[in-house]
């Protein structure tokens, strides 16, 4: 679960220019704190609710060229929304989505993989709270969940302005939405990425495009 293709796709995905400040909820490993510290110079904090990811995340940032830039905290993202007095430019997330499924025994993939810790809308309602006026919300879910949170963020105030129905290659329905949230209501934009060609491990050129500065490969 360290590096998937959710989270690199995201951290591509998720629009960070110009900005001065980012929120990762439920960071893992730091992977798309990582990405967004790639792409910008921005300030950014890195939260988690379970230790191992914590330490995890610590490790890889304390060991990449952006340290100074990222700071780590362990919380739960309502605690954090409750007690601190921050405001976000972008906040991102790749959040556990599972609900009605069998739980793994690794207690630290039971919280990253379901939302029984962090319900979706609890996820909007405190992102509307650190945000800065003028900010956005960007994260990734499967497709039903996706469009379940477009749901619940018309009635909490944060409205989607963009989705993209992810494919995971040409011959099969997508699985993912990538959503982008805003405070106010405006036209959603719409479109499609596909990640694989029909050929399995080969991306398509948009794909590829839109990765290609985090794979040594490409």
């Amino acid at each position: 679960m360290k590096v998937g293709a959710d989270g690199v796709t995201l951290g591509a995905w998720a629009d960070v220019s110009g900005e001065n400040s980012v929120l990762d909820i439920g960071c893992g490993s730091g992977l798309i704190t990582l990405m967004v510290a790639q792409r910008c110079n921005t300030e950014i904090t890195a939260i988690d609710i379970d230790n191992q990811s914590v330490i995890q995340s610590t490790i890889n940032v304390e060991n990449s060229p952006w340290k100074e830039r990222i700071k780590i905290r362990q919380t739960s993202l309502q605690d954090f929304a409750e007690c601190t007095s921050e405001k976000f430019d972008v906040i991102i997330s790749n959040p556990p989505f599972f609900r009605n499924s069998l739980k793994n025994p690794s207690q630290g993939r039971t919280v990253a993989r379901h939302a029984d810790t962090l319900p979706h809308e609890q996820l909007l309602v405190c992102s509307k709270k650190l945000l800065n006026p003028g900010g956005k919300l960007c994260i990734i879910l499967p497709i039903a969940e996706g469009e379940d949170c477009v749901k619940i963020g018309n009635e909490t105030g944060l409205f989607c302005s963009r989705k993209v129905n992810v494919y995971p290659n040409t011959v099969k329905q997508p699985k993912r939405l990538l959503l982008e949230f805003v405070m106010t209501e405006t036209v959603c934009r719409k479109s499609n990425l596909t990640i694989e060609t029909e050929i399995r491990n080969q991306y398509t050129p948009e794909y590829t495009e839109l990765v290609k500065d985090f794979y040594l490969k490409l």
